[in-house]
Order: structure tokens, then sequence, then C-alpha cells
């Protein structure tokens, strides 16, 4: 049962997680929920507890998030789907991705792209390499969100080091928006990048490492393709794009 009306300790608890992780717009409670929306990303979130220390409960409205959360694990929040965490620092990772994946599932990698290039001539082959560029910047941006700014394959965190790689590439997407979503894509360290790019490596359904008969011996070594584990989170959207991306360089074993 729900602590409500929510007591001072859940209520300051709650704006603490909400605020820490993005959502500062508040939209008020109802029926012992507290609800936070957010100025840059998507959806609102809407924080219960049945304790002052928990358990912590989160209803998300954004279609996309809840479906990257995988199956409800609470009772129906406000007829939203649900998640019950055993703690505030679980809420906070919580929080944490349900932000990331709000500022970069569709369409907002695709409506930044379109604001800052719906002026720009596209006439020239410069002219459309500039666009390009901007494309990619958009694209890196909202894999570093969708992502955790961590190449999943390696751990590897540095900025530097990791890449936005398209599974479909940007001269083969059918549209913008296919070019702009992140299911088209992974956050890799430099050197997987390039073995992905260039179809060396690819990706099963279950996230297991593919190796292609032209990588060498070396390459294999230098990959570490005897300990990588596979990728965890792949969608039904990323496994359409994977498959499109072993039949352009398959086989593969």
């Amino acid at each position: 049962m729900l602590q409500s009306p929510p007591g001072f300790i859940v209520r300051t608890e709650a704006q603490k997680a909400a605020w820490d992780n993005g959502f500062r717009l508040e939209r008020g409670v109802r029926d012992g929920w507290l609800g936070y929306a957010s100025t840059t990303a998507h959806g609102e979130i809407w924080i219960a507890a049945a304790a002052d220390t928990g358990p912590w409960f989160l209803a998300l409205t954004h279609p996309g998030v809840v479906g990257e959360f995988g199956p409800p694990s609470a009772p129906a929040g406000l007829g939203r789907p649900a998640w019950v965490f055993a703690s505030a620092g679980e809420l906070h990772q919580a929080l944490d991705r349900a932000y990331r994946l709000a500022v970069s599932l569709p369409d907002l990698p695709l409506k930044a792209f379109q604001a800052r290039t719906r002026e720009l001539p596209r006439a020239t082959e410069a002219e459309r390499l500039v666009v390009q560029r901007i494309g990619q910047d958009v694209f890196r941006d909202a894999l570093m969100h969708y992502w955790g700014g961590r190449c999943p394959l390696t751990g590897i965190t540095d900025p530097e080091l990791l890449r936005a790689s398209h599974i479909v590439g940007w001269a083969e997407c059918d549209d913008d928006a296919q070019r702009l979503d992140v299911h088209n894509g992974l956050l890799l360290s430099a050197l997987w990048d390039a073995a992905f790019d260039r179809g060396l490596v690819s990706f099963d359904d279950d996230g297991r490492v593919l190796a292609s008969p032209r990588l060498s011996n070396e390459g294999r070594r230098a990959l570490s393709l005897h300990s990588i584990v596979s990728i965890s989170g792949l969608t039904d959207a990323h496994l359409a794009n994977l498959q499109r991306h072993r039949e352009r360089f398959g086989p593969f074993t």
C-alpha cells in the first residue's frame, strides 16, 4: 500500500531523485504519486513509496521508455506501467536511465537534426556533407545518452575513444528518421567501431559477437574475441537493423 498522502521524507527523497536526474518540473500529487517532468525530455515520471525507507515505485508515461524498461514489476500507477525498487539508490539509477532514454529515443534526435538543418542548403556535395556532419553529431549525442556513455562490449567510458556506429550506414538508410534512430546505432570503442563498420564483426539476435572469415588472427586477438560478452538490451528494432548488417557483410561465424 502506498503512503498517501506522501509524508515529508518521501516528498523530499522523491524530489531529490527527480531533480538529480533531470526531472525538475513538478506535476503535483495524485493518489499518493508525486509527478515530475523535464524541459529536455518527453514524458512524465510518477514516484510513490510504501514507507519512508521504501520500497519505491516508479510509473512512466513515455511509451518508448516503457518499452526499454521491460515488463512492469509493480501494479500500475495512475493507469501507467510501474516498477518497484527496494531503495532510493535503485530509484536514482532507474531515473537516470529513464532520462537518458527519454532524450535519445525517437523522435527527439530527428527533431533536433531538422531544427539545426532546416535552413541549410543541400545543392552541392559540400553542402550535403555539412548537413551529414550535423546529423552525425546529433546521432552521437543521442547514442551517448542511450548507452550511458559506455561501450557495451569493452566498458570503455572515455568519450575520445568512443564512436557512434551506424548499424545500417548513413547512405544506406531509408530516410533521416532511420539515420537518427538510436536503435540503428551502437556506441563502440574505436577499434570495435572500425571492425563493425567494415563488416569484420557483427552480432546475432542474442547480442553475441560474430566474426567474419576475413578477420585475421591478429585482429581477433586485438579485439579479445575470446573474452567479449554479448551485448545486452538489444531491442527488436536493433535486431532488424543488425539483420541488414549481417546480410550486407556476411557470412559470419
